[in-house]
């Protein structure tokens, strides 16, 4: 890999090791010749969730086209036909209230307390996950709500990103048809 492609990786937050594709795990036998051999195994569960676990959700610039992919994803199935804007019309308030208060400062990192009330809007929607989880949990999961909140750290560009970025998802939600009960 050139030293450019390292650079570029590692202000990703990736390290050279995990920027290579996984190559996958052969199992070689004597007994290859014989019938039954399947060459390649497949990975222990374990291997596959961790694995997951480590892929990470962007947000890129063009988060109103991605907000748009995730709902139109989401909309066929049969949970998201009860998914209301009100199930997580407490977390959009406080997302709201989060962003004035960014946005009226002018500083590029977050407050200590700032950073705080990000926390607190993480426990909430982890609450309301678990509140519903055949409804806001695979929102969540599939729009990568937690993860970006917690890759917002101390930046204030993140914050205000990852907020547009609610607002475009409740945007395409309500105008692909979605409920506002």
């Amino acid at each position: 890999m050139s030293g450019d492609f390292k650079e570029a990786f590692r202000k990703a937050g990736h390290d050279s090791a995990q920027s290579q594709p996984a190559k996958p795990q052969i199992r070689e036998t004597y007994n290859a010749g014989k019938a039954g051999y399947r060459g390649a195994q497949p990975q222990p569960a374990q291997q596959v969730r961790a694995q997951a676990a480590t892929a990470k959700f962007v947000l890129e610039r063009n988060y109103t086209s991605q907000a748009e992919q995730i709902i139109q994803e989401l909309k066929g199935s049969r949970t998201y036909q009860q998914f209301t804007t009100s199930k997580i019309r407490n977390i959009l308030a406080q997302v709201s209230e989060i962003y004035n208060d960014v946005i009226a400062g002018h500083d590029d990192v977050l407050s200590p307390d700032m950073q705080s009330r990000i926390e607190y809007l993480k426990v909430r929607l982890v609450y309301e996950c678990g509140r519903e989880p055949y409804v806001v949990k695979p929102f969540v999961d599939k729009a990568g709500l937690l993860e970006l909140l917690n890759n917002i750290g101390d930046s204030r560009d993140d914050f205000i990103k990852f907020s547009r970025y609610m607002e475009a998802l409740v945007a395409y939600h309500r105008f692909y048809g979605g409920q506002d009960k």
